[in-house]
């Protein structure tokens, strides 16, 4: 029999605040920081969305480093400290730690900021560059700062690569190649050539809701028009439950299967048998049937084609009838670290014992289904679900079992 794997730390920023303490009230009180985003280089105040306030990072970080840190780094070295103390990872062999980074292309605000800095001198362009625009640089931080030995690398999968991210940590704990890995999902730091390619092929939501912020992001509601965008980072750390127990730590969240399936498409175009089959294969690994499923956090993004296709996958494999929310609802789509922020808000509810509402779900596409809505209900979580999509046809499913 396999040893099992449990997270046992969890690290989360979004724009309704830092910390897991944070962000399990402002979930159950179903707070929001929609407005329009001001961030330099998105734009001039053209599109609605949610930004992070001022970033806390952890105190052992020189001075020196924080002043070669972007948004994305800072949000990085954030969540990944949070994690790490609550996973008490300081007690592990260095050389026993694994980072799985998820995200590609995940500086973008920032890159076209250099460019336009020097694009008049080009000779002035900072040797730094060479290093900071790859992806594996922000592995690489974490790794230095965290005094990580074991692997660590980035792995792409446009919206589903924080939950790819947590797949990849697994593997590698299960492959014995690592004791405890970290899966981190990068903040994705969006410029306005990003945001606007976003709404011409219809992904993002348009300028419908400018003058009201808040009613923007509405999945899975009749009235969505396309994904808010939502600044967010999030850290899980993932081992063997012996790993865990050896050092005293109390696992309360088992990850008890997983599956990653194409639709061997590239056009950003969901698939209901796509999604069925990582649900169905997540499902079977873990050992859970269908109807034990007793709480799903979708992808749920508020995509006008996405939505239904997802609702039609869940009615396929036989998992309809549990309550369902959307955390994006709150925090807004964060791309890369979406599905890693949505895990962590899947282990705060159920350790809370309560779900979330879903805002803005006036009219659901669905009104069968067990929405969560109006005020944080009660609800005994054991088995839980949660999906992420990404654009090329890359379709992830978790299960999550409470282990107490």
């Amino acid at each position: 029999m396999r040893d099992e794997l449990v997270l046992t730390g969890c690290g989360v920023l979004t724009a309704v605040g830092q910390g897991t303490a944070a962000m399990s009230a402002a979930l159950l009180r179903g707070d929001h920081a929609f407005g329009v985003l001001s961030r330099p280089g998105r734009g001039d105040r053209e599109y609605v969305g949610a930004e992070v306030p001022d970033i806390t990072v952890p105190a052992h970080v020189p001075a020196t480093v924080l002043r070669t840190c972007d948004v994305t780094a800072r949000a990085a070295l954030a969540v990944l400290g949070e994690a790490w103390e609550q996973a008490r990872l300081s007690e592990v062999d260095p050389q026993r730690i694994g980072l799985v980074v998820g995200g590609s292309n995940v500086k973008q605000r920032e890159l076209m900021a250099v460019h336009d800095r020097v694009a008049d001198r080009k000779e002035s362009l900072p040797p730094s560059y060479a290093v900071t625009f790859l992806d594996s640089d922000l592995s690489a931080l974490c790794s230095e700062q965290f005094g990580i030995k074991g692997m660590a690398f980035t792995v792409g999968g446009a919206s589903a690569s924080g939950q790819l991210a947590i797949i990849e940590a697994a593997r590698l704990v299960r492959a014995g190649e690592a004791d405890a890995c970290v899966a981190l999902g990068a903040l994705t730091d969006l410029s306005h050539w990003e945001l606007r390619a976003f709404r011409r092929v219809g992904a993002m939501g348009t300028d419908r809701f400018a003058s009201d912020p808040a009613a923007a992001c509405r999945p899975f509601d009749e009235q969505r028009d396309g994904f808010i965008f939502g600044e967010c980072c999030a850290a899980v750390v993932v081992e063997s439950a012996a790993s865990a127990a050896r050092r005293g730590v109390r696992a309360d969240t088992e990850l008890a299967g997983w599956a990653v399936v194409s639709d061997a498409n590239r056009n950003p175009t969901p698939s209901a048998d796509g999604q069925r089959h990582a649900i169905t294969l997540a499902l079977q690994r873990a050992g859970v049937p269908p109807r034990r499923i007793d709480y799903v956090n979708p992808h749920g993004s508020g995509s006008r084609v996405g939505d239904p296709v997802e609702l039609e996958a869940l009615r396929r494999s036989g998992v309809a009838d549990a309550p369902i929310n959307a955390t994006k609802s709150i925090v807004g789509h964060g791309l890369a670290a979406a599905g890693t922020v949505e895990v962590v808000a899947t282990v705060l509810q159920m350790r809370a014992g309560r779900l979330h509402a879903t805002r803005n779900l006036d009219q659901p596409l669905d009104p069968s289904r067990a929405w969560v809505t109006g005020r944080a209900p009660e609800h005994d979580v054991r088995h839980a679900l949660t999906l992420s999509v990404g654009f090329g046809g890359i379709n992830t499913a978790l299960c999550l079992r409470r282990v107490s």
